[in-house]
């Protein structure tokens, strides 16, 4: 079973956001780097999703984003995803 982290936004602005971004990026890297992350992007709102392999590794994930960590994810969800296909 995958696990999917769901973030809404917050109100912060561009500049905020790729203020952060290298290191959220850093952070994003590294998960993939471990092939932990299987496909992780925006939504049209500025809300995000990111799909890991489990949900440990969702759960770690979101104790070190700065997105998340810094409030430029007003809130997340983690939720188990039971992908059919693979």
């Amino acid at each position: 079973m995958k696990a999917v982290v769901i973030g809404e936004p917050s109100d912060v602005t561009m500049e905020t956001i790729m203020s952060v971004y290298p290191r959220h990026k850093a952070i994003v890297e590294k998960y993939i780097a471990k092939g932990e992350v299987i496909g992780i992007g925006l939504f049209a709102d500025r809300g995000n999703m990111a799909i890991f392999k489990t949900r440990e590794a969702a759960e770690q994930y979101v104790t070190e984003d700065p997105f998340i960590l810094e409030g430029l994810v007003k809130s997340f969800i983690i939720k188990d995803w039971n992908d059919t296909l693979l």
